[in-house]
C-alpha cells in the first residue's frame, strides 16, 4: 500500500460533518469559498442523533418572543444556569444571534411545527421557564440535521465519508491542513488547508454509561487541538442527563427525549416516592439537568433505587392520546426495545453522560484558538454553557457559531499571501501512522478503552472526591503503560483497529485533563459535585485551562455586564450537595416590570 493515496487542497477544511461541521462548511460555501468536510463515520453513517430526543432546540426569533421574554433575558439566563462559569460575551453573542439561527433553518427548509395562528410553536424544556424553545415534534435534531444535509448537497460541498484526522497539521504555531487515513482500505489522506474547522464533539463516550454511540465523543477534538498547540477549558464540567436507558445493553445510555419529563413525566424510587420533592420542590422534574441527575444518584447511592441501579420515570397517569401525539417516538422506542408500553408501566432509566461542557479553549468572537487558522465549534469548543447548560443551547449554539466560524475561517484564508507547508511536520503525521500499524504488543486496543471508561465512571461521575480522584489518575498512568504495548491488528473488516487505536489516545488524553481539572476544582458547582467540598467556593469562579506542558491553570471570568447581570436570578453562594435542601432561587425582577 503507498504510503500517500490521496492529496487534496481547500481554502477550509472541516473536520466533523454532524450539525456543527455542516453549518460551517455551509457559510463558507455560501461565501464563495472553497471548503471541504471530512468525517471519520462511513457515508451511511452520518449523524450525530443518539437518542429518540430532540436535544433542545433553535431559538424562537426575537420579532416575536414570548411575553416578557428578550435576547438579553436569554444571555442571563445561560449566565445564571452556568452557575457564572459562562463567557458572558459568549453567551450575549448566541443570544444576540438565535434570531438569525432560526431564520437560517427556515432558509434551509427546517419545518417547524406551528401555532393555529401559523406562528412557529414553542416547548418548555426541563429548567426553563420561558417558552422560547421551537421544535419539530420530537424530531428536532434530525430535522436540523436533515436540512442542513440538503443545503450542503445543494451546494455541492465535498463531504468525505470514513476519513479518520490522525494529526492536524502545523507549522510555526499555524495549521496548514490535516493528515489521515480511510478506514476501509487504509489509503492515506493529505490535506492542505489555510484554516481548519474542529467539529468533531466532545468526550462523554470515556464514561461506562453514556449518549455517545460507539466510537464518536472519545476527545479526537481534544487530542487534535491540544498536539496542534491549542489548550482546553474546564473538561471536567459534564453534564450527565438524568434520563438514559439502562436496558437492553447495546441501548444503554440511549437518552429519552426531554419532552417525557416536559409533558409531565414523574420520577419514582423503589419505595414510589417522588423524590424530586426533597431536591427541588418548586420545579421537581423540571429542575435542571444537572439537579436531576444528582437526586436520582443520591437515590441510587442511598438504596432507594431499582434493583439494576437507576429510577423509574412514570408517564403511566397521563392521557393515552397525549402519549401517543405528544410522544410517539418515545412509545415505539420502547415497544421496539424492551416491548415495554408506556401508557401503563414505568420507564427504568439512570444518569449517564451526555453533554461535554467544556472543550478547546476558544475566542468568544469567532471561536478561534490558540493556534492561527484553527476554530472549534459545538461540542468540541467551551465558553457557553460553564457549569450547566440551557437546554435549547446546545442546537442554537452551533447554528450560530457554525456560521461566525465558518465566515471567520473563510475571511483567515483570504487575508493569506501565501500557503503555509512543512513537509517535516506532514513525515511525523505519516511516520506516527506507520509506528501504530506495526504496532503488535499483546494489549487489546478495545479492552484498554474500556478500562479507561471503567475508571472514569469510578472515580470522575455524578459525584467526585479527592481520594477517588487522585486514585484514578494513578489508575491512568498504569493504563497508559499498558498503552504502549498495544497491538493493531488489520483484517478483512478494515483499518478500524487503527481508528480504535487513535480513539484510545484521545480518550487517554481526555481523561486526564478531566481529572486533573476535577482535582483542581475544589468544589460543589453546577455538574460539578465534589462530595469532600459541598459549598460553592467564590474563589474557584474561574476556568480551569489545561495542556500537557502546563498542567491546569486558573483563568479568570470576564464580568457580566450590568444590564445582563439584572436579569439574573440571585445565585446563592453557598449551593450544597443535593442530599441537603437546596436554597431557593430568589425571583428575578423584570426590566419592564411595575415594581422596578
Amino acid at each position: 500500500m503507498s504510503s500517500l493515496g490521496h492529496q487534496l487542497a481547500t481554502s477550509v477544511l472541516v473536520v466533523g460533518a454532524g450539525k456543527s461541521g455542516l453549518r460551517a462548511a455551509i457559510e463558507v460555501a455560501e461565501a464563495g469559498v472553497a471548503v471541504i468536510a471530512v468525517h471519520k463515520r462511513t457515508a451511511d453513517d452520518i449523524r450525530t442523533v443518539v437518542a429518540g430526543g430532540s436535544e433542545g432546540a433553535p431559538m424562537i426569533p426575537r420579532p416575536s418572543p414570548g411575553p416578557g421574554d428578550t435576547w438579553e433575558r436569554h444571555a442571563a439566563d445561560t449566565l445564571h444556569e452556568s452557575h457564572l462559569l459562562a463567557d458572558p460575551r459568549t453567551a450575549q453573542i448566541v443570544a444576540h444571534y438565535a434570531a438569525q439561527g432560526f431564520h437560517d433553518m427556515g432558509r434551509y427548509g427546517m419545518r417547524f411545527d406551528r401555532q393555529a395562528d401559523g406562528g412557529p410553536a414553542r416547548r418548555q424544556l426541563g429548567d426553563r421557564m420561558d417558552r422560547r424553545a421551537a421544535f419539530t415534534g420530537e424530531h428536532t435534531s434530525l430535522e436540523v440535521q436533515r436540512a442542513l444535509r440538503d443545503r450542503a448537497q445543494e451546494l455541492a460541498i465535498p463531504v468525505l465519508s470514513g476519513v479518520y484526522v490522525t494529526r492536524l497539521l502545523v507549522d510555526g504555531g499555524t495549521v496548514f491542513g490535516a493528515y489521515g487515513f480511510d478506514v476501509v482500505d487504509g489509503s492515506r489522506y493529505l490535506v492542505h488547508a489555510d484554516s481548519v474547522i474542529l467539529a468533531t464533539g466532545g468526550h462523554t463516550r470515556i464514561w461506562r454509561r453514556t449518549s455517545s454511540r460507539r466510537n464518536e465523543n472519545t476527545g479526537d477534538s481534544f487530542r487534535l487541538a491540544v498536539e496542534a498547540g491549542a489548550r482546553l477549558r474546564d473538561p471536567e464540567l459534564v453534564q450527565f442527563h438524568p434520563a438514559g436507558l439502562i436496558t437492553p445493553e447495546n441501548a444503554a445510555g440511549m437518552l429519552l427525549d426531554e419532552a417525557a419529563r416536559g409533558e409531565g413525566g414523574v420520577l419514582l424510587n423503589n419505595l414510589g416516592e417522588r423524590f424530586m420533592t426533597r431536591y427541588d420542590a418548586e420545579r421537581m422534574e423540571l429542575s435542571s439537568r444537572d439537579r436531576v441527575s444528582l437526586a436520582s444518584y443520591n437515590e441510587i447511592k442511598e438504596g432507594r433505587g431499582t434493583q439494576a441501579g437507576g429510577v423509574w420515570l412514570d408517564l403511566s397517569h397521563l392521557p393515552r392520546e397525549t402519549i401517543l401525539t405528544r410522544l410517539p417516538r418515545v412509545h415505539q422506542a420502547l415497544l421496539d426495545l424492551q416491548m415495554l408500553d408506556i401508557t401503563r408501566d414505568p420507564i427504568e432509566v439512570a444518569p449517564t453522560a451526555q453533554y461535554s461542557l467544556g472543550g478547546v479553549w476558544v475566542r468568544p468572537e469567532d471561536h478561534s484558538t490558540d493556534v492561527n487558522g484553527l476554530f472549534a465549534i459545538g461540542e468540541a469548543s467551551s465558553g457557553l454553557h460553564g457549569a450547566n447548560r440551557l437546554e435549547e443551547n446546545s442546537l442554537i449554539e452551533l447554528l450560530v457559531y457554525g456560521r461566525i466560524a465558518g465566515r471567520a475561517a473563510a475571511e483567515y484564508s483570504a487575508t493569506l499571501t501565501s500557503q503555509q507547508r512543512s513537509p517535516a511536520a506532514i513525515r511525523a503525521a505519516e511516520a506516527d501512522v506507520s509506528r501504530l500499524l506495526a504496532a503488535d504488543g499483546d494489549q487489546n486496543v478495545r479492552a484498554l478503552q474500556r478500562s479507561v471508561r471503567r475508571l472514569m465512571t469510578e472515580h470522575a461521575g455524578v459525584v467526585r472526591d479527592e481520594a477517588g480522584l487522585s486514585a484514578g489518575l494513578d489508575g491512568l498512568d498504569e493504563i497508559e503503560a499498558r498503552v504502549t504495548n498495544m497491538g493493531v491488528h488489520i483484517d478483512i473488516g478494515g483499518f478500524q483497529d487503527l481508528a480504535y487505536a487513535y480513539d484510545l489516545r484521545s480518550t487517554v488524553l481526555a481523561a486526564r485533563a478531566t481529572l486533573e481539572c476535577a482535582l483542581e476544582r475544589r468544589e460543589t458547582r453546577g455538574c460539578h459535585n465534589r462530595s469532600d467540598y459541598p459549598h460553592v467556593d467564590p474563589d474557584l469562579k474561574v476556568n480551569m485551562v489545561w495542556s500537557p506542558t502546563t498542567g491546569v491553570r486558573r483563568e479568570p471570568v470576564p464580568p457580566i455586564p450590568t444590564d445582563i447581570a439584572e436579569l439574573m436570578y440571585d445565585v446563592s453562594a453557598d449551593a450544597e450537595l443535593l442530599e441537603q435542601e437546596p436554597a431557593m432561587r430568589a425571583p428575578r425582577q423584570d426590566r419592564d416590570s411595575p415594581d422596578r
